[in-house]
Protein backbone atom coordinates (compact mmCIF):
# COMPACT_ATOMS: atom_id res chain seq x y z
CA UNK A 1 0.00 0.00 0.00
CA UNK A 2 2.77 2.47 1.28
CA UNK A 3 4.66 1.57 -2.12
CA UNK A 4 1.47 1.96 -4.48
CA UNK A 5 0.91 5.82 -2.73
CA UNK A 6 4.65 6.51 -3.27
CA UNK A 7 3.90 5.91 -7.08
CA UNK A 8 1.26 8.01 -7.01
CA UNK A 9 2.57 10.55 -4.83
CA UNK A 10 5.67 10.46 -7.88
CA UNK A 11 3.50 10.45 -10.88
CA UNK A 12 1.70 13.54 -9.20
CA UNK A 13 4.99 15.37 -8.83
CA UNK A 14 6.03 14.49 -12.15
CA UNK A 15 2.85 15.33 -14.28
CA UNK A 16 2.83 18.92 -12.09
CA UNK A 17 6.28 19.51 -12.96
CA UNK A 18 5.44 18.66 -16.98
CA UNK A 19 2.54 21.08 -16.57
CA UNK A 20 4.88 23.29 -15.19
CA UNK A 21 7.17 23.13 -18.07
CA UNK A 22 3.91 23.14 -20.34
CA UNK A 23 2.50 26.28 -18.33
CA UNK A 24 5.80 28.28 -18.66
CA UNK A 25 7.07 27.86 -22.28
CA UNK A 26 7.20 30.65 -24.22
CA UNK A 27 5.15 29.74 -27.93
CA UNK A 28 7.80 29.64 -30.42
CA UNK A 29 10.97 28.42 -28.63
CA UNK A 30 13.83 26.88 -29.85
CA UNK A 31 14.53 22.81 -29.86
CA UNK A 32 17.70 23.56 -27.96
CA UNK A 33 20.13 25.86 -26.77
CA UNK A 34 23.78 26.02 -26.23
CA UNK A 35 24.96 27.87 -22.98
CA UNK A 36 27.61 30.39 -23.78
CA UNK A 37 30.30 32.21 -21.20
CA UNK A 38 28.77 35.06 -20.37
CA UNK A 39 25.35 34.04 -20.06
CA UNK A 40 22.90 33.93 -16.89
CA UNK A 41 20.61 31.58 -16.07
CA UNK A 42 18.16 34.51 -15.73
CA UNK A 43 19.22 35.84 -19.16
CA UNK A 44 18.89 32.22 -20.72
CA UNK A 45 15.22 30.99 -18.55
CA UNK A 46 14.26 34.72 -20.14
CA UNK A 47 15.00 33.22 -23.35
CA UNK A 48 12.24 30.80 -23.17
CA UNK A 49 9.92 31.01 -19.70
CA UNK A 50 7.18 33.32 -19.62
CA UNK A 51 8.53 33.47 -15.97
CA UNK A 52 12.06 33.28 -15.49
CA UNK A 53 12.61 33.35 -12.02
CA UNK A 54 10.85 29.75 -11.76
CA UNK A 55 13.90 28.35 -13.81
CA UNK A 56 15.08 26.14 -10.44
CA UNK A 57 11.73 24.76 -9.60
CA UNK A 58 11.66 23.39 -13.50
CA UNK A 59 14.95 22.22 -14.33
CA UNK A 60 15.18 20.44 -11.12
CA UNK A 61 12.16 18.44 -11.91
CA UNK A 62 14.07 16.61 -14.64
CA UNK A 63 16.77 14.01 -13.89
CA UNK A 64 18.78 15.28 -16.19
CA UNK A 65 19.35 18.43 -14.10
CA UNK A 66 21.16 17.27 -10.98
CA UNK A 67 21.55 20.97 -9.41
CA UNK A 68 20.02 24.06 -11.67
CA UNK A 69 22.95 26.31 -10.33
CA UNK A 70 25.46 23.90 -11.89
CA UNK A 71 25.38 24.58 -15.64
CA UNK A 72 28.37 25.13 -17.61
CA UNK A 73 29.03 26.83 -21.32
CA UNK A 74 28.62 24.15 -23.86
CA UNK A 75 25.89 22.58 -22.24
CA UNK A 76 22.97 22.39 -24.41
CA UNK A 77 19.55 22.61 -23.14
CA UNK A 78 16.97 20.60 -24.69
CA UNK A 79 13.82 21.95 -25.72
CA UNK A 80 12.56 19.45 -27.91
CA UNK A 81 8.92 18.06 -28.33
CA UNK A 82 8.58 14.51 -26.49
CA UNK A 83 6.50 11.49 -27.48
CA UNK A 84 3.92 12.95 -25.46
CA UNK A 85 3.72 16.41 -26.93
CA UNK A 86 5.05 17.71 -24.04
CA UNK A 87 7.83 20.21 -23.82
CA UNK A 88 10.42 18.92 -21.99
CA UNK A 89 13.56 20.68 -20.39
CA UNK A 90 16.83 19.02 -19.76
CA UNK A 91 20.30 18.72 -19.93
CA UNK A 92 22.02 16.78 -22.95
CA UNK A 93 25.49 14.98 -21.17
CA UNK A 94 28.76 16.14 -21.80
CA UNK A 95 32.10 16.03 -20.30
CA UNK A 96 32.82 19.19 -19.06
CA UNK A 97 36.95 19.86 -19.30
CA UNK A 98 36.82 23.97 -18.61
CA UNK A 99 34.94 26.90 -17.61
CA UNK A 100 32.87 28.16 -14.70
CA UNK A 101 29.27 27.29 -13.72
CA UNK A 102 26.82 30.41 -15.35
CA UNK A 103 25.28 32.33 -12.08
CA UNK A 104 21.60 33.44 -11.95
CA UNK A 105 23.81 37.36 -11.70
CA UNK A 106 26.85 38.92 -13.31
CA UNK A 107 28.63 38.43 -9.56
CA UNK A 108 31.36 40.36 -11.46
CA UNK A 109 29.48 43.82 -11.62
CA UNK A 110 28.09 43.55 -7.95
CA UNK A 111 31.53 42.98 -6.45
CA UNK A 112 31.44 46.98 -4.47
CA UNK A 113 28.20 46.07 -3.26
CA UNK A 114 28.87 42.59 -2.24
CA UNK A 115 32.28 43.07 -0.18
CA UNK A 116 32.48 46.98 -0.35
CA UNK A 117 29.35 48.19 1.70
CA UNK A 118 27.39 47.61 4.63
CA UNK A 119 24.07 49.10 5.87
CA UNK A 120 23.97 49.44 9.21
CA UNK A 121 21.95 51.00 12.40
CA UNK A 122 22.87 54.46 12.83
CA UNK A 123 23.24 54.28 16.71
CA UNK A 124 25.76 51.58 15.60
CA UNK A 125 27.91 53.49 13.57
CA UNK A 126 27.91 56.40 15.71
CA UNK A 127 29.25 53.89 18.15
CA UNK A 128 32.13 52.62 16.33
CA UNK A 129 35.57 53.04 16.73
CA UNK A 130 36.71 56.67 14.29
CA UNK A 131 39.79 58.38 13.40
CA UNK A 132 40.69 61.04 15.08
CA UNK A 133 44.62 62.24 14.09
CA UNK A 134 47.63 61.60 11.78
CA UNK A 135 51.13 61.20 12.48
CA UNK A 136 53.12 64.60 12.49
CA UNK A 137 49.38 66.56 12.58
CA UNK A 138 48.82 65.81 9.19
CA UNK A 139 45.40 66.37 7.78
CA UNK A 140 44.67 63.15 5.51
CA UNK A 141 46.15 59.34 5.71
CA UNK A 142 47.28 57.57 2.69
CA UNK A 143 48.80 54.00 2.98
CA UNK A 144 51.59 53.43 5.22
CA UNK A 145 50.69 56.51 7.12
CA UNK A 146 50.28 55.91 10.73
CA UNK A 147 46.80 56.86 12.02
CA UNK A 148 45.23 57.39 16.03
CA UNK A 149 42.10 55.99 16.51
CA UNK A 150 39.76 56.55 19.85
CA UNK A 151 37.33 53.37 21.36
CA UNK A 152 39.62 50.76 19.98
CA UNK A 153 40.97 49.61 23.51
CA UNK A 154 39.89 46.16 23.06
CA UNK A 155 42.23 45.56 19.56
CA UNK A 156 45.18 43.76 20.03
CA UNK A 157 48.39 44.56 17.83
CA UNK A 158 48.57 42.63 14.13
CA UNK A 159 45.00 42.44 14.16
CA UNK A 160 43.32 44.48 11.11
CA UNK A 161 40.53 46.60 10.39
CA UNK A 162 38.18 47.98 7.99
CA UNK A 163 38.21 51.98 7.41
CA UNK A 164 34.82 53.07 6.36
CA UNK A 165 32.99 55.84 5.79
CA UNK A 166 28.93 56.71 6.23
CA UNK A 167 28.27 57.85 2.82
CA UNK A 168 23.86 57.54 2.59
CA UNK A 169 21.47 57.33 5.08
CA UNK A 170 18.42 55.49 3.54
CA UNK A 171 14.58 56.78 4.44
CA UNK A 172 11.13 55.57 3.79
CA UNK A 173 8.89 57.83 2.60
CA UNK A 174 6.38 55.38 1.18
CA UNK A 175 5.02 56.00 -1.79
CA UNK A 176 6.79 57.99 -4.89
CA UNK A 177 8.88 59.89 -2.22
CA UNK A 178 10.44 57.12 -0.42
CA UNK A 179 14.25 57.65 -0.61
CA UNK A 180 18.08 57.75 0.17
CA UNK A 181 19.02 61.42 1.69
CA UNK A 182 22.68 62.14 1.92
CA UNK A 183 24.30 62.32 5.34
CA UNK A 184 24.23 66.05 7.40
CA UNK A 185 27.16 68.09 6.57
CA UNK A 186 29.96 68.58 8.65
CA UNK A 187 28.37 70.57 12.15
CA UNK A 188 25.34 69.47 11.43
CA UNK A 189 25.62 65.38 12.63
CA UNK A 190 28.04 63.16 14.23
CA UNK A 191 28.66 61.07 11.15
CA UNK A 192 30.91 63.36 9.40
CA UNK A 193 33.28 65.16 11.21
CA UNK A 194 35.66 66.60 8.23
CA UNK A 195 34.95 70.05 6.86
CA UNK A 196 34.99 68.92 2.82
CA UNK A 197 31.97 70.10 0.81
CA UNK A 198 29.24 67.41 -0.13
CA UNK A 199 30.86 66.16 -3.38
CA UNK A 200 33.85 65.13 -1.80
CA UNK A 201 32.03 63.19 1.01
CA UNK A 202 30.09 61.27 -1.25
CA UNK A 203 33.04 60.10 -3.58
CA UNK A 204 32.47 56.42 -2.59
CA UNK A 205 28.68 56.46 -2.91
CA UNK A 206 27.48 54.89 -6.11
CA UNK A 207 24.14 56.66 -5.14
CA UNK A 208 25.43 59.87 -5.44
CA UNK A 209 23.57 60.87 -8.58
CA UNK A 210 20.74 59.52 -6.90
CA UNK A 211 20.06 61.91 -3.77
CA UNK A 212 16.61 62.76 -3.83
CA UNK A 213 15.72 66.13 -2.82
CA UNK A 214 12.17 67.09 -1.81
CA UNK A 215 10.09 68.86 0.84
CA UNK A 216 9.72 65.07 2.57
CA UNK A 217 13.87 65.22 2.85
CA UNK A 218 14.74 64.30 6.41
CA UNK A 219 11.30 63.46 7.80
CA UNK A 220 11.20 59.93 7.01
CA UNK A 221 11.43 56.58 9.16
CA UNK A 222 15.21 55.64 9.06
CA UNK A 223 15.78 52.55 7.51
CA UNK A 224 19.60 52.59 8.14
CA UNK A 225 23.14 54.17 7.34
CA UNK A 226 25.09 52.66 4.47
CA UNK A 227 28.91 53.07 4.90
CA UNK A 228 31.45 51.86 2.19
CA UNK A 229 35.09 50.41 2.97
CA UNK A 230 37.62 52.74 1.71
CA UNK A 231 40.60 51.11 3.12
CA UNK A 232 42.56 48.84 5.91
CA UNK A 233 44.96 49.67 8.87
CA UNK A 234 46.87 47.30 10.91
CA UNK A 235 46.67 48.07 14.71
CA UNK A 236 50.11 48.65 16.17
CA UNK A 237 49.62 49.42 19.79
CA UNK A 238 46.57 50.75 21.90
CA UNK A 239 46.09 51.94 25.35
CA UNK A 240 43.50 53.62 27.53
CA UNK A 241 42.30 55.95 25.45
CA UNK A 242 44.47 56.18 21.90
CA UNK A 243 45.29 53.36 19.75
CA UNK A 244 48.11 53.65 17.22
CA UNK A 245 47.38 51.85 13.59
CA UNK A 246 49.11 52.01 10.32
CA UNK A 247 47.37 52.10 6.89
CA UNK A 248 47.67 49.45 4.74
CA UNK A 249 45.90 50.65 1.87
CA UNK A 250 42.92 52.82 0.72
CA UNK A 251 40.93 53.72 -1.83
CA UNK A 252 40.62 57.25 -0.54
CA UNK A 253 42.52 59.56 1.31
CA UNK A 254 41.44 58.85 5.19
CA UNK A 255 40.39 61.93 7.22
CA UNK A 256 39.03 62.55 10.36
CA UNK A 257 35.60 61.26 11.60
CA UNK A 258 36.08 57.80 9.43
CA UNK A 259 35.29 54.96 11.17
CA UNK A 260 36.86 51.55 11.90
CA UNK A 261 34.83 48.13 11.85
CA UNK A 262 36.15 44.76 11.71
CA UNK A 263 37.06 43.18 8.67
CA UNK A 264 34.32 41.20 6.88
CA UNK A 265 36.12 38.07 5.40
CA UNK A 266 32.92 36.46 5.17
CA UNK A 267 32.52 34.95 1.39
CA UNK A 268 29.03 35.94 -0.44
CA UNK A 269 26.87 33.87 -2.08
CA UNK A 270 28.07 32.84 -5.43
CA UNK A 271 24.27 31.43 -6.34
CA UNK A 272 21.05 32.78 -5.76
CA UNK A 273 18.27 30.62 -5.23
CA UNK A 274 14.99 32.91 -6.91
CA UNK A 275 12.09 32.44 -4.38
CA UNK A 276 9.48 34.04 -3.87
CA UNK A 277 9.14 36.11 0.19
CA UNK A 278 8.84 33.01 2.85
CA UNK A 279 6.78 36.23 4.00
CA UNK A 280 5.47 39.34 2.81
CA UNK A 281 7.01 42.29 4.31
CA UNK A 282 4.67 45.30 4.80
CA UNK A 283 4.60 47.17 2.44
CA UNK A 284 8.12 46.77 0.75
CA UNK A 285 9.20 49.50 -2.12
CA UNK A 286 12.09 50.79 -4.17
CA UNK A 287 13.64 53.17 -1.95
CA UNK A 288 17.11 54.19 -3.90
CA UNK A 289 19.01 53.24 -7.45
CA UNK A 290 22.44 53.40 -8.76
CA UNK A 291 23.71 55.48 -11.81
CA UNK A 292 20.41 57.53 -12.84
CA UNK A 293 18.26 60.58 -11.22
CA UNK A 294 14.79 59.24 -12.05
CA UNK A 295 14.37 55.81 -13.20
CA UNK A 296 16.57 52.48 -13.63
CA UNK A 297 15.95 49.52 -16.01
CA UNK A 298 17.06 46.04 -16.09
CA UNK A 299 20.46 45.21 -14.89
CA UNK A 300 20.78 47.74 -12.59
CA UNK A 301 20.96 47.80 -8.82
CA UNK A 302 18.23 49.44 -6.29
CA UNK A 303 17.95 49.15 -3.24
CA UNK A 304 14.36 47.95 -1.14
CA UNK A 305 12.77 49.01 2.02
CA UNK A 306 12.93 45.74 3.39
CA UNK A 307 15.72 43.52 4.81
CA UNK A 308 16.33 40.33 6.82
CA UNK A 309 14.60 40.99 9.75
CA UNK A 310 11.66 41.44 7.82
CA UNK A 311 11.78 37.81 6.04
CA UNK A 312 14.14 38.75 3.21
CA UNK A 313 16.87 36.55 2.09
CA UNK A 314 19.27 36.37 -0.95
CA UNK A 315 17.15 35.36 -4.10
CA UNK A 316 13.87 36.67 -2.74
CA UNK A 317 12.31 37.64 -5.71
CA UNK A 318 9.57 40.60 -6.09
CA UNK A 319 7.19 41.70 -8.62
CA UNK A 320 7.70 45.58 -9.48
CA UNK A 321 4.38 47.47 -9.65
CA UNK A 322 5.06 51.10 -11.34
CA UNK A 323 2.74 53.14 -9.15
CA UNK A 324 -0.20 54.64 -11.09
CA UNK A 325 -0.80 58.52 -11.45
CA UNK A 326 -3.30 60.49 -9.76
CA UNK A 327 -5.47 62.47 -12.81
CA UNK A 328 -8.58 64.37 -13.35
CA UNK A 329 -11.81 63.05 -14.32
CA UNK A 330 -12.55 65.67 -17.05
CA UNK A 331 -15.02 63.42 -18.94
CA UNK A 332 -17.36 64.03 -15.32
CA UNK A 333 -15.31 66.92 -14.44
CA UNK A 334 -14.62 70.26 -16.58
CA UNK A 335 -12.33 70.30 -18.92
CA UNK A 336 -11.92 74.09 -18.97
CA UNK A 337 -11.11 73.98 -15.78
CA UNK A 338 -9.27 70.68 -14.74
CA UNK A 339 -8.63 71.67 -11.13
CA UNK A 340 -12.18 71.84 -10.37
CA UNK A 341 -12.71 68.00 -11.78
CA UNK A 342 -12.42 65.03 -9.35
CA UNK A 343 -9.18 63.19 -9.56
CA UNK A 344 -9.21 59.47 -10.01
CA UNK A 345 -6.43 57.03 -9.26
CA UNK A 346 -4.79 55.11 -12.24
CA UNK A 347 -4.17 51.26 -10.88
CA UNK A 348 -0.36 50.21 -10.49
CA UNK A 349 0.89 48.59 -13.73
CA UNK A 350 3.62 45.66 -14.22
CA UNK A 351 7.25 47.08 -14.36
CA UNK A 352 9.52 44.16 -14.00
CA UNK A 353 10.92 41.63 -11.46
CA UNK A 354 13.77 42.01 -9.08
CA UNK A 355 15.99 39.57 -7.20
CA UNK A 356 17.63 40.45 -3.78
CA UNK A 357 21.28 39.59 -3.49
CA UNK A 358 22.30 41.36 -0.15
CA UNK A 359 20.38 41.49 2.69
CA UNK A 360 20.69 44.21 5.83
CA UNK A 361 18.30 44.03 9.11
CA UNK A 362 15.55 46.69 7.02
CA UNK A 363 17.11 47.41 3.66
CA UNK A 364 18.26 45.09 0.74
CA UNK A 365 20.15 45.17 -2.15
CA UNK A 366 18.60 44.16 -5.21
CA UNK A 367 18.80 43.35 -8.90
CA UNK A 368 16.18 44.64 -11.22
CA UNK A 369 16.09 40.81 -13.54
CA UNK A 370 13.50 42.64 -15.97
CA UNK A 371 11.78 45.26 -16.40
CA UNK A 372 8.46 46.44 -19.61
CA UNK A 373 8.70 49.85 -17.78
CA UNK A 374 11.00 52.13 -15.86
CA UNK A 375 11.40 51.50 -12.49
CA UNK A 376 10.92 54.64 -9.75
CA UNK A 377 11.56 55.01 -6.25
CA UNK A 378 8.06 54.35 -4.42
CA UNK A 379 7.18 51.84 -6.66
CA UNK A 380 5.42 48.53 -4.78
CA UNK A 381 7.02 45.20 -4.60
CA UNK A 382 4.49 42.37 -4.55
CA UNK A 383 4.33 38.60 -4.81
CA UNK A 384 5.75 37.48 -7.40
CA UNK A 385 3.40 36.15 -9.86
Amino acid sequence: MIKKFAMLLGGMFFTVAVYAAASQLRPGHPDTYTVRKGDTLWAISSRFLSKPWLWPEIWQANPQVRNPHLIYPGDVLNLSLDGTNTPHLGLEPRIRSEGEPITAVPLSELRMFLKEMRVMDADAVERSPYVVGFEESRLRATPGTKIYARDLDTAQPGQRWAVVRPTQRFRDHGGRNGSVDALTRPGQGSFVADELDSDASMASSPWREDTYHDTHSGTGSDRGVEVTVIGTAEVLATNDDVASLVLVDSTLEIRKGDRLMPVDDKPYDPYFYPHAPKSMPADPRVIAFTDAKNSVGAHQVVAISAGSADGVDNGTTFTIMAQGDRIPDEVSGNYERRSTSRSVQLPDEYAGHLMVFRTFDHVSYALVMDSLRPVHRGDKLTLPE
